[in-house]
């Protein structure tokens, strides 16, 4: 029961606030797996992932059964710091299928801006949008005419770990998101969902649940996913921090606050996994071409 009692205790207050609590706990009571799942997801949100990676080997050193949670986040953690290179145009994302004009343009838009070239990256992101298809469904029973995400960096994309990689999702290929109800910490920085391809695949996924950035945000309600800020940028973009926010023709929602969205996407022939692994990698390829 003391796990239960200590799951109500961080969940209802601010957990940020009990961290030098827990840590005196944790060295009173070293091997309480439980605390150490607490303090890993603690680093998470504050974007300390190294830290957050230690506590997962000591939790997998403390129980042998925790490793199906300890393998998913530890590549969760590895994915973070591949999405922070790909928002600062290091580097190009995963995209799951043959990367259509308009998503290669998103893409490269944020290399734009890398190199200081705020209104090129805003015309690159405009012909974009435009360019993007519409995708019509219903949002946990609300139609919409389309649907993409606030912050113009994404717009009809959704970000995405998936089998322990960072993916950029095109909303047109999918015909399905399921998201969890959110239930531990960890939820807050990555939300447990289920992705419902055009070729009828299921993949279970983690979507980020923050903007990218949010960890390092002064405001722990940002940090925390309990708000939304947005931020205007040279050449008249606005960036997101805190929690994602998704959009449609009828009204803006928080991403935590969706449960399912079903999408008019017809299903497609599905493609062996052999060959379904050839094409995610020469899309890879090709953004990063």
């Amino acid at each position: 029961m003391a796990s239960i009692d200590l799951a109500m205790q961080f969940s209802s207050a601010d957990p940020l606030a009990h961290f030098d609590d827990l840590r005196k706990m944790i060295q009173k009571q070293p091997q309480r797996s439980d605390l150490r799942i607490f303090l890993f997801q603690i680093y998470c949100v504050q974007g300390e992932w190294m830290k957050a990676a230690t506590q997962l080997d000591v939790l997998l050193e403390l129980d042998a059964s925790s490793k199906p949670m300890v393998d998913t986040y530890r590549e969760a953690l590895r994915c973070e710091a591949l999405r922070r290179e790909v928002f600062d145009g290091k580097r190009s994302p995963l995209v799951l299928g043959q990367p259509d004009d308009w998503l290669a343009l998103l893409i490269e838009a944020l290399r734009v801006d890398a190199e200081g070239r705020p209104e090129a990256a805003s015309e690159l992101r405009a012909k974009a949008l435009e360019a993007a298809p519409a995708t019509s469904g219903k949002l946990d029973d609300v139609a919409f005419a389309w649907l993409a995400d606030a912050d113009a960096r994404l717009g009809p994309v959704v970000e995405a770990i998936i089998n322990g990689k960072y993916y950029w999702v095109p909303i047109s290929r999918l015909t399905r998101i399921e998201i969890d109800k959110p239930a531990d910490l960890r939820d807050f920085v990555w939300a447990p969902a289920t992705l419902t391809l055009e070729n009828g695949a299921v993949n279970v996924a983690l979507i980020p649940t923050r903007y990218p950035g949010s960890e390092r945000e002064s405001d722990a309600a940002l940090r925390l996913s309990r708000a939304t800020d947005w931020r205007e940028q040279p050449g008249g973009a606005w960036h997101g921090v805190g929690q994602r926010v998704l959009t449609t023709d009828q009204s803006e929602v928080a991403l935590l606050d969706v449960r399912v969205i079903a999408f008019d996407t017809p299903l497609v022939e599905s493609p062996s996994s052999d060959e379904a692994d050839a094409e995610a990698s020469d899309s890879a390829a090709q953004a990063n071409g």
